[in-house]
């Protein structure tokens, strides 16, 4: 039967599967020589594939990691203002990774990054509703009001943006740490919908993606998941319900000094 195409070369690290579709449909995929422009194509194991010329081989086995990513830093491979992105960070992987959904600039916390651009796909698909929880300290204290109008949902566009789940989890004397789990990554979206409460967001920590947590690790820390991790995320990327390991923790305190990605002779340590 063979494997389609654009899977193929999703699972090759080339492109996102809707990507690879594009790349076919423009005839810059070539099977055993041949260029191909309809999608449906299987390929075998001993099938040459190629990629505006270059032979394209699929990992031998796909690579999980996770990054907690410091604030600070863009969730690009690249940035055209010259900001740290967390292709710093990851410059001592030998893989072409693709980071799992964003991460804002000035957020931190679990951001995953894989080779694996099927399962990156279905993980930052809003269809599958995988889950992220954040930890948001936002200004004043919202009372019993502002947390029921944001349990039940707020019109964000066009759309109603319902969090799976909002509770207290820490006060402090003029601000509040609320652990709200959503299960989609619209742009913004905490910073949002504490917005339209009238309790704007001051700092955010995401502690876990589809499960996958940060705890122990320091911002900058990256290091391969363990296999009970890396079935988490197939389990979520299958759309079946995944909660974190581990109770949040609090992010530790911030540096007065933004954090300074390290450039690629830089030794970061990958745990």
């Amino acid at each position: 039967m063979g494997e389609r195409l654009q899977k193929f070369l999703a699972r090759s690290g080339v492109a996102s599967r809707r990507h690879a579709e594009r790349l076919i449909a423009e005839g810059r995929i070539a099977v055993n020589d041949r260029p191909v422009t309809q999608l449906g194509v299987r390929v075998e194991p001993e099938d040459r594939v190629t990629f505006d010329g270059r032979v394209v081989a699929p990992p031998s086995e796909a690579g999980y990691f996770v990054l907690y990513k410091p604030a600070g830093v863009v969730t690009t491979w690249a940035d055209p203002q010259g900001r740290p992105t967390v292709a710093h960070l990851a410059c001592r992987i030998p893989r072409r990774l693709f980071p799992v959904g964003r991460l804002d600039y000035d957020a931190e916390g679990a951001l995953i990054l894989t080779d694996d651009g099927a399962l990156a796909h279905r993980l930052a698909h809003p269809r599958f509703g995988v889950r992220r929880e954040y930890l948001a300290k936002v200004k004043g204290m919202p009372d019993a009001g502002a947390l029921a109008r944001l349990r039940r949902g707020l019109p964000l566009g066009d759309r109603l943006a319902k969090p799976i789940s909002v509770e207290v989890f820490k006060k402090a004397d003029r601000n509040t740490w609320l652990a709200i789990v959503v299960d989609e990554g619209r742009s913004h979206l905490i910073k949002r919908l504490c917005a339209a409460i009238g309790h704007p967001v001051a700092r955010l920590f995401r502690p876990s993606y589809a499960g996958v947590g940060v705890g122990g690790m320091k911002p900058g820390d990256l290091r391969p998941l363990l296999a009970s991790e890396a079935r988490m995320l197939q389990a979520a990327a299958a759309g079946r319900p995944v909660g974190a390991e581990h109770p949040p923790l609090l992010p530790p305190r911030r540096h007065r000094q933004p954090f300074k990605a390290p450039g690629n002779s830089s030794k970061r340590r990958v745990r």
